[in-house]
C-alpha cells in the first residue's frame, strides 16, 4: 500500500475507533492495531492523536454533507428538507459510525474546552459548519427552516445514540420513521 492508502486507512480505522471510544477513550495503539500498522508508522503519517481524531471527524463532516448534497440536488425548500432527512436517516442507519462519531466530536469539544483548549474545538466548528451552510443553502438560505432542519436532526441523534427502537412512542412526531440504533451506546 502507499502511504495515501494507509493514510486512507487509518482515518477509516479512526473514525471506527474513535465513534465507539471517544477521543480521550481511544488509544492511538488500538488505531494502529486495527490497520495492521506500528504506532510509529501511524506517528509518521499523522503528528499526533489530534491529528488522527480531526481527520476521523472531518471524513465524518464530508459524508455527511455529500448526503446533504446529493440528496437536495436540484430541490427546493421543503423537498430539500424532506428529501436530507431522508438521506441523513439511511446514512446514520448504513453506517453508524457516522453519527457515534459526530456525537464524539461534542463530547470532545466540550471536554477539551473546559480544560482551556480551544483548539479542537475551533477546527471541529469549523467542519460542522460547513455541515450548517450545505443545509442552509438547500433549505433556501432560510434561518428558520435550517435552524428546524438541524434541530430534528440532532433530536434523532440523540434518540438514536440512545437506542429507542423505531416504535417507541417518542418518535411519534417524526415521518417517515427513523433509523433503528446503532449497535451499542454511543
Amino acid at each position: 500500500m502507499s502511504a495515501e492508502e494507509r493514510r486512507e486507512s487509518v482515518v477509516r480505522a479512526a473514525m471506527s475507533e474513535f465513534a465507539r471510544g471517544g477521543y480521550h477513550g481511544t488509544s492511538t495503539e488500538s488505531i494502529a492495531k486495527r490497520v495492521g500498522v506500528s504506532q510509529p508508522y501511524l506517528f509518521r503519517l499523522f503528528p499526533g492523536k489530534q491529528a488522527i481524531f480531526l481527520a476521523a471527524a472531518r471524513r465524518c463532516c464530508e459524508r455527511t454533507i455529500e448526503v446533504f448534497r446529493a440528496a437536495s440536488e436540484g430541490l427546493e425548500a421543503e423537498s430539500a428538507h424532506l428529501a436530507m432527512g431522508d438521506a441523513y436517516r439511511a446514512l446514520i442507519a448504513d453506517d453508524p459510525d457516522v453519527l457515534l462519531m459526530q456525537m464524539q466530536m461534542y463530547v470532545a469539544v466540550a471536554a477539551t474546552e473546559a480544560s482551556g483548549d480551544r483548539e479542537l474545538g475551533d477546527a471541529l466548528r469549523a467542519g460542522w459548519m460547513e455541515m450548517y451552510d450545505t443545509a442552509h443553502l438547500a433549505l433556501g438560505a432560510d434561518v428558520g427552516e435550517t435552524t428546524e432542519f438541524l434541530a430534528y436532526g440532532m433530536l434523532i441523534n440523540v434518540l438514536v445514540s440512545m437506542g429507542f427502537p423505531p416504535d417507541h412512542r417518542v418518535w411519534a412526531g417524526f415521518t417517515p420513521a427513523p433509523a433503528p440504533a446503532p449497535d451499542g451506546p454511543a
